[in-house]
């Protein structure tokens, strides 16, 4: 991809004065300020509505400037190793020293942090002296945005601006694992578990269902298109739009393919323009067919099962 670099340097100087721009990512889209200013965190927290007690992920370069906030173990140098800058963020113990504002962690002393793997953010990234806290460039329990389209439609001119980047190549978040202890994953997300056990050679415990909100990504309601959805649906409903992973011989204007064959991995990357599509066209609800819950698609699920309960919270 080819870099623009002007467009780098007007990020880097609005990022500077504490403002709020929008970056891509592999996974998706990130609202992106300063991780080390109350003031530009406050204003992502307004700008996406989102609750103060849901803590936000903070993004590195590397390694090396991370240890400046947060405290290492050999877990997380393993995986690190292995798959950053990529799809997953850990949870680590923030050094008591951090410059990390209080308003990114709830004030808890642990910190979510990711690499992510996207040629843009990564030069942004390495032009800038302070890591970003970003969250999903969407508007607060809606669907992530997975390319400047979306950042768009959500926001407006509310955001000063918005960085090209394509669109996202996985489609879904990162997975969130915690590492300081012994690991469990908070979030299923863009890598798959088995290739975290597999570098790690241990099993590992799956907690996205916790009592109390200890890191980003757990809300149980979330990723909604503002309409209802109804899961594993063999019939469908007059006004509906029909979900599937798999194309048909069938290709009816109500129907939306996730993957024109049984591909986990592409029907992840169009889940949320898919949804956004649906809404767009003014349907009354989504059904959906029942998604394989294996790899990727345990993720695919995960989102669509949150969807579908924050409508239920609105009838």
């Amino acid at each position: 991809m080819k870099i623009n670099l002007a467009n780098i340097k007007k990020a880097q100087k609005l990022l500077n004065k504490s403002e709020c721009v929008a970056i891509p990512t592999e996974t998706v889209y990130g609202l992106a300020a300063n991780a080390y200013s109350d003031i530009a965190c406050k204003k992502i927290y307004k700008l996406k509505k989102r609750p103060k007690n849901n803590p936000l992920i903070v993004h590195y370069s590397n390694n090396q400037i991370l240890k400046k906030d947060c405290n290492f173990n050999n877990d997380f140098l393993k995986l690190y190793k292995k798959f950053c800058p990529g799809p997953i963020t850990f949870i680590l113990n923030l050094k008591k020293n951090s410059k990390i504002s209080k308003i990114v962690t709830n004030k808890k002393n642990t910190l979510a942090v990711r690499f992510p793997n996207h040629p843009v953010t990564r030069n942004l990234l390495k032009n800038i002296n302070f890591p970003l806290a970003a969250p999903s460039a969407n508007l607060s329990s809606k669907v992530s945005a997975v390319s400047s389209a979306d950042v768009r439609d959500d926001f407006g001119k509310k955001i000063k601006f918005v960085l090209e980047g394509g669109k996202s190549s996985i489609g879904l978040e990162s997975t969130i694992i915690d590492v300081r202890k012994k690991p469990k994953i908070l979030r299923l997300g863009g890598l798959e578990i088995s290739a975290i056990e597999k570098i790690l050679n241990k099993k590992i415990m799956i907690n996205d269902n916790p009592s109390k909100i200890s890191s980003p990504g757990q809300f149980k309601l979330h990723y909604s298109p503002g309409i209802p959805i109804r899961l594993n649906v063999k019939k469908i409903n007059k006004k509906e739009a029909y979900l599937t992973i798999k194309k048909l011989k069938q290709n009816k204007s109500h129907f939306y393919f996730l993957s024109k064959k049984w591909s986990l991995k592409q029907a992840a990357k169009n889940l949320y323009s898919n949804n956004r599509k649906i809404k767009k066209n003014k349907y009354k609800s989504i059904a959906v067919s029942k998604i394989p819950n294996k790899g990727l698609g345990k993720t695919i699920n995960d989102r669509l099962k949150r969807a579908s309960k924050f409508w239920c919270t609105l009838l």
